[in-house]
């Protein structure tokens, strides 16, 4: 038997959240600070997407499910810090709405 999904679908919306919320203190763009807990809450939420399972994702075509793979690895193995946060910005103001949106179908589909 699998693991559960949900739970990793949930840690995928905190995750949303919490981006959200740093996005409300200050521009990530000019803040390292801010920059440095979006980029830890994206890959976070890039790592739980790997935990749900692709029957379910071949559900939600529109989302770019291995981009947000790929997104992580970037991130983990990037060490030498050269994402430019503009990117980041543009990928949290272009993609999380519809990620959100997708997640939430999914757990409300499940029950």
């Amino acid at each position: 038997m699998s693991k559960p999904w949900q739970p990793h679908a949930h840690h995928i919306l905190d995750a949303i959240a919490k981006i959200r919320r740093i996005q409300m203190r200050g521009d990530l763009t000019q803040d390292d600070i801010l920059y440095d807990a979006a980029l830890r809450n994206l890959q976070t939420l890039s790592e739980s997407t790997q935990h749900l399972p692709d029957q379910l994702k071949a559900a939600w075509p529109d989302i770019p499910w291995r981009d947000i793979s790929g997104f992580r690895n970037i991130l983990v193995h990037n060490y030498l810090g050269e994402i430019d946060p503009r990117t980041v910005a543009t990928v949290i103001d272009r993609h999380l709405e519809m990620l959100e949106t997708s997640i939430r179908a999914m757990l409300a589909n499940d029950g």
